[in-house]
């Protein structure tokens, strides 16, 4: 009686047999190797997919940073008729809680600052900064520099 299975296939009919007549189980070493080639291609093609998407959120996340940091600028503007000294001007005042980490460096102290320029109908204006840009010297995904980002 030939072996079966419980939803009753026989496996004796998957069996291979060698030349010789006999029962060979297991697999040759080339399916072997093909089955090992076509893993590693595809876990490879899944790392760069991974590691793009990581890159993506950084940069999401860096556009969302740079938009409030410029934004708290133009309120404190806005409100003192002033550019703000620095960063730490913005906290102070409570325009943001705290500095945002520039997620490409991964560090709060990276951001590079542009000094403002004097308003001639505002001499009070004069100093202070008015842009902010990330320190990184990386390119995006799209081959921009991350410190041109606007």
């Amino acid at each position: 009686m030939a072996p079966s299975t419980a939803i009753g296939i026989k496996l004796s009919a998957f069996a291979r047999v060698n030349p010789r007549g006999r029962r060979r189980d297991g697999f040759t070493m080339i399916e072997l190797l093909i089955v090992m080639a076509l893993i590693i291609i595809l876990a490879s093609v899944s790392m760069v997919q991974y590691r793009n998407s990581v890159t993506r959120a950084e940069e999401a996340a860096l556009k969302e940073n740079l938009f409030r940091l410029r934004d708290a600028m133009d309120q404190f503007y806005a409100d003192k008729n002033k550019w703000p000294s620095d960063l730490a001007e913005l906290v102070s005042e409570g325009y943001i809680r705290e500095i945002p980490t520039d997620p490409i460096t991964k560090s709060k102290e990276t951001w590079q600052t542009s000094q403002a320029q004097s308003d001639p109908n505002n001499p009070a204006s004069a100093g202070g900064i008015d842009n902010v840009h990330s320190g990184s010297d990386r390119t995006s995904l799209d081959g921009t520099p991350y410190i041109d980002w606007d």
